[in-house]
């Protein structure tokens, strides 16, 4: 069974060999196959050959992406500089106001390089792995998005201050994605994830206000485009995680931070699941194989084996290669009804 056969069967939970083993790797691939990071995020190529390696070495059922939020960032005007081994660092650009951005121009990702790159990414990992394992495009979402353009201190105080021109900046931004989603999944990629990190900073009273109906209306728009839909917010989503089961999203990220799903499984659709949530600094980093073990397995149980297998968050690029073996040695020790195993 591979990647790609795994996860779109767990989804619909068909049979499956083992649940499916979605890590999110970014420095850490670039760390392991030997290549800076700026690289990595600038040079399709370089990124999808770190995935792909990493994912045949580690048996890694996806390819993604990922790499940094500032893609369509950068599109909208916001520049962005890449240091050598580094995350890269907004450095100007950026709306001076709500007012402003409420009127700003929807971005072409066609006119952009990193959105370009992004698009050449996909057809890639289509060419090369198309058929072995699942893959992830990515946009950001409303709120996140928004952050990036304003910076988070000016993002939080329109938020309380001037609600309606926020609105109508994050709809230029929703209305931006969906036409490099539609790009994205032209390109070859199976799904979309959506990143709508600072969500859980926020509150739920805002969360419902500026989230929700945006992102529900990217999930429908991915699966009218008969993709898969993915969103994944860092930090405790407790407080949240029921809108974010009810914007239909296929798979739903879970930060080690939430202390459990295990009430919120029952609200799940027939085609979603949970991915995570092990901690990636004190399991995977500083842990062993026990540990590891314990941790999956907790975790899947308390999802009531509605998990993806994965952190819950990036893998930190100190991880050992040996207990990058452990994480993913510990798929082999879940069942579920159903599964082959």
């Amino acid at each position: 069974m591979t990647g790609l056969e795994r996860t779109l069967n767990f989804l619909k939970q068909n049979n499956v060999d083992y649940p499916p083993f979605h890590p999110i790797i970014m420095r850490w691939a670039a760390r392991y196959a030997g290549v800076k990071y700026r690289d990595f995020c600038t040079v399709p190529e370089v990124k999808c050959a770190a995935m792909i390696k990493c994912a045949e070495d580690f048996g890694i059922d996806w390819v993604t992406v990922m790499s940094d939020p500032w893609a369509e960032a950068s599109a909208f005007g916001i520049q962005v500089e890449y240091p050598q081994d580094s995350l890269p660092v907004d450095t100007g650009g950026h709306f001076p106001d709500a007012a402003a951005a409420s009127v700003m121009k929807n971005y072409d990702p066609l006119n952009n390089s990193r959105c370009l790159n992004r698009l050449k990414e996909i057809e890639i990992f289509r060419k090369k792995a198309g058929d072995k394992f699942f893959i992830v495009g990515w946009v950001e979402g409303p709120v996140a998005e928004y952050v990036d353009l304003r910076k988070a201190s000016n993002a939080s105080v329109d938020f309380l201050t001037e609600p309606d021109l926020v609105g109508k900046a994050m709809d230029i931004i929703v209305d931006s994605a969906m036409y490099f989603i539609q790009l994205q999944i032209k390109a070859g990629a199976h799904c979309i994830g959506i990143g709508d990190s600072f969500c859980s900073q926020i509150g739920p009273d805002l969360y419902y206000r500026f989230a929700f109906d945006r992102q529900k209306k990217l999930v429908d728009y991915i699966h009218s485009q008969n993709a898969v839909a993915k969103l994944h917010i860092c930090g405790n989503t407790e407080s949240i995680l029921e809108g974010m089961i009810s914007t239909g999203v296929d798979i739903i990220d879970i930060d080690h931070m939430v202390p459990s799903v295990e009430r919120f499984t029952p609200l799940l659709g027939h085609n979603q699941v949970f991915s995570g949530k092990s901690d990636p600094v004190t399991v995977i980093l500083d842990g062993n194989r026990k540990t590891i073990h314990e941790s999956v397995i907790s975790d899947y149980t308390d999802s009531l084996g509605r998990c993806i297998v994965s952190a819950g968050c990036e893998i930190t690029p100190e991880t050992t290669i040996e207990n990058m073996k452990n994480f993913k040695s510990s798929v082999f020790e879940l069942k579920r009804p159903g599964s082959l195993n």
